[in-house]
């Protein structure tokens, strides 16, 4: 089984709940199992012009799913959870975001998936909440703990911790 790191975000409606339905929901589809799950954190939006702050997560899983496959199921539950996409690709306020951030130490670029994810090591919404739950994985392309790549970060964007685990 591969051990996966998936990030949760939600920036409209219920933002708390759309993180828990789809840990639900997740813990719900065949070939997955949730192993850990960070505590919420709420961050400014990231490179996109809102006011809405989002809500964010770090998911653990464990899968027999192919990274395709699991993409497969992530755009699911974000469409089942009511996510909306700009056909330009731009960032837009969303229901929820599902990210697939790490597959064991897999290193894939295709048209549709890139992992590691590749703005990992630039976001503290994603870097925060990792430490939480392990913080001594290491970065398959740069060979850095999350530890060592949350110290590294220029610009640390503000993430406040939001309440409990998902």
């Amino acid at each position: 089984m591969a051990i996966v790191y998936l990030s949760l975000g939600s920036n409209i409606g219920d933002r708390l709940g759309y993180l828990q339905q789809a840990t639900s929901l997740l813990k719900a589809t065949p070939g997955i199992s949730v192993v850990a799950t960070s505590s919420f954190y709420e961050t400014e939006p990231w490179q996109m012009d809102s006011e809405n702050w989002f809500v964010n997560a770090i998911v653990q899983i464990s899968t027999t799913l192919s990274p395709e496959k699991l993409l497969s199921e992530c755009l699911r539950i974000e469409t089942q959870l009511g996510r909306k996409r700009d056909e330009s690709g731009n960032y837009i306020d969303r229901t929820l975001d599902i990210d697939i951030l790490f597959y064991d130490n897999l290193i894939m670029h295709n048209e549709s998936l890139t992992i590691p994810h590749q703005h990992f090591h630039k976001r503290a919404f994603l870097l925060v909440p990792m430490l939480e739950i392990a913080q001594d994985f290491v970065h398959p392309l740069f060979k850095k703990t999350v530890s060592q790549l949350y110290d590294e970060l220029e610009n640390p964007e503000m993430v406040v911790l939001y309440g409990t685990r998902v």
